[in-house]
């Protein structure tokens, strides 16, 4: 499992690095600076669970239980829901479109779910099964 979780956040992280390229030179004066704002907050929450989704795959060599495997997918529904959900409004921004505006109300379900994935790391490096 851990070597699945790596491969995942070492995908992930590359992806990215280029999202956080697209953000800072392709949507420079194609929207506004509160939508690139709210872009490079996805880039940043996303690349800080890819992290914690690695941290979780090396832990689990060590501690090896559920609560480490749970939360490796915490952190990946956690990627989907908040920083999703911000790529959504950012093209929503972009295109002009009212139509995804009910993509707001998933932001922060992907935050408890980060909340929930660093809880339980924590709570799997306490317990050895």
């Amino acid at each position: 499992m851990h070597k699945r979780y790596l491969t995942i956040a070492f995908i992930l992280a590359a992806v990215t690095v280029a999202l956080g390229a697209f953000g800072a030179h392709g949507l420079e004066g194609k929207v506004s600076d509160r939508a690139v704002k709210t872009f490079e907050t996805a880039v940043r929450y996303q690349m800080y669970h890819v992290l914690a989704l690695a941290l979780a795959g090396i832990l689990y060599k060590e501690f090896s239980n559920k609560w480490i495997k749970t939360s490796g997918i915490f952190f990946l529904l956690g990627i989907v829901m908040f920083s999703g959900s911000l790529y959504v409004l950012t093209y929503a921004a972009a295109t002009v479109s009212p139509n995804f505006k009910w993509v707001g109300p998933i932001t922060p379900i992907g935050g408890v779910l980060f909340i929930v994935g660093w809880i339980y790391l924590a709570l799997g490096i306490r317990k050895r099964q």
